[in-house]
């Protein structure tokens, strides 16, 4: 019998994976996709994007019920938290995508191979081998004419921390307490910290968050981390920035935190719990790598526009690829550009400026392009809007209205360059500014959109107006 050959081998099975062995099948090739674990769908899937945004949405339904008086709904009672309920709803929401992944293998013919696959070396006759080793350590070989490297990333320690399933925890660990902490201090307020944050205060945890960089959320522009920030505290969450930590201890009931402020004083937090959410390494290491011409910075892989690494035929996309952000969405396209390249299809590479960054605390965070003060270090003359939601009808109607939409533009053309929201629903509304920008509009032809009245959207055709100081709602 002839050894099969497929057309490409996928390592990894999170959203780059599936998503690359999902297109290519469309495309008619031959794929073979390798996961190490019983389940596809990655970080994303189980510990990460989807079971935090079903925390998320239940924190927020529970934020609602407490001001349903307000709303008219009276008789409501006494509102308690079932938190095996929560937990079992997250996990069922899972368990229901993972058969949707296998689905989605079937139908499109992708062979699904469980272990884990290492590259053996340079293509021979233009053919790669992968050797995979299986639950059993049985090892065998899958040949193919390309390879994707798709195999993700994990959790950032800090040095000499370890985590455990009660008091010191990652993204992993906190998703499984078997109850809800009465206090968490959150190391790190990027995306991970803020929401995981956001969560519990919503729960009734005293939160406080403790993060190196001068400000919250710093990879957002400079009036989005200034406006959480506020409104954390507003909340009640407390709020460290430029904040160094010194130690990380475990205690008889639960774990304390030393940190020296931006003051220079030295601070020391206990809590119940505590979160280390300092960002993600990926999973580069016993790739068999260094067999091949596949280079490597800091763990991570470069690539070019096509995500190709040096070594022909073998491509790398997701949280393992130099250069860009480790965001499912990312990992996703990127997987369908490879595809369609290894189909000979028509692709546009993806651009870094083109990705939208979305935080799904409260309030929410949806961000593209360049922010202010990028766009001025890279030389551009800049005008600059900003619209509140406070302003915004729709946002009166579902009781939010904190937060703006921010909008970066070209003062010479009026090119869109950047937009910024902060306030409800802004994961869902930044999409808009997505196609703005990959279509290069301006700010003019934006001010002639129509946008639906009354909606939170239409807060963006405001914001994209007060470019011009010509917002008609403020």
């Amino acid at each position: 019998m002839a050894e099969t050959i497929y057309d490409i081998v996928i390592i990894g099975g999170g959203p780059g994976g599936y998503t690359a062995a999902i297109r290519a099948g469309q495309y008619g090739l031959k794929v073979a996709l390798i996961e190490r674990e019983k389940k596809l769908g990655g970080t994303c899937l189980h510990v990460g994007c989807i079971p935090t945004k079903s925390l998320l949405f239940d924190a927020e339904i529970y934020d609602h019920l407490k001001h349903a008086s307000e709303h008219g709904i009276e008789g409501v009672g006494e509102i308690t938290i079932n938190w095996k309920t929560i937990l079992d709803r997250k996990n069922g929401i899972i368990t229901k995508h993972v058969k949707g992944l296998d689905f989605l293998m079937r139908k499109n013919k992708v062979t699904t191979i469980e272990g884990y696959g290492r590259l053996t070396g340079p293509a021979k006759e233009g053919i790669h081998s992968v050797s995979v080793e299986t639950s059993a350590s049985e090892r065998k070989v899958i040949k193919g004419k390309n390879v994707v490297i798709a195999t993700g990333s994990d959790a950032r320690m800090l040095p000499g921390v370890e985590s455990d399933s009660k008091s010191i925890l990652t993204n992993i660990e906190i998703l499984a307490l078997p109850q809800i902490p009465k206090s968490m201090v959150v190391i790190g307020a990027g995306a991970v910290g803020v929401e995981f944050g956001s969560i519990f205060k919503s729960f009734g945890s005293e939160i406080t968050i403790v993060e190196y960089l001068p400000r919250m959320v710093p990879n957002e522009d400079e009036d989005v981390s200034k406006e959480l920030a506020r409104v954390f505290r507003k909340r009640g969450i407390e709020t460290y920035t430029g904040a160094k930590v010194d130690k990380v201890e475990k205690t008889k009931d639960g774990a304390k935190v030393t940190f020296t402020g931006s003051d220079g004083k030295q601070l020391v937090k206990e809590a119940e719990t505590v979160l280390v959410a300092v960002g993600r390494a990926p999973r580069t290491a016993d790739l068999g790598l260094e067999t091949t011409k596949v280079q490597v910075e800091r763990g991570f892989i470069r690539t070019d526009e096509w995500m190709q690494t040096e070594e022909p035929g073998i491509f790398a996309i997701g949280d393992v690829v130099a250069g860009m952000p480790q965001l499912a969405h990312v990992a996703s396209m990127a997987g369908m550009v490879v595809a369609a390249r290894v189909a000979g299809k028509a692709a546009r590479a993806v651009r870094r400026d083109r990705i939208p960054a979305c935080t799904y605390c409260e309030p929410q965070i949806g961000s593209v392009g360049l922010t202010e003060a990028q766009a001025k270090e890279q030389g551009h003359e800049v005008k600059v809007g900003k619209f509140p939601f406070s302003a915004n009808s729709k946002a009166s109607i579902v009781g939010s209205h904190e937060g703006f939409v921010k909008v970066v533009a070209d003062a010479k053309h009026g090119e869109v360059l950047g937009v910024h929201i902060i306030g409800p629903q802004a994961t869902e509304m930044i999409a808009e500014s997505v196609v703005a920008l990959e279509l290069e509009a301006t700010i003019e032809e934006l001010m002639f959109t129509v946008h639906a009245h009354p909606t939170l959207a239409e807060a963006m055709l405001d914001g994209f107006s007060s470019v011009e100081n010509m917002a008609i709602n403020i």
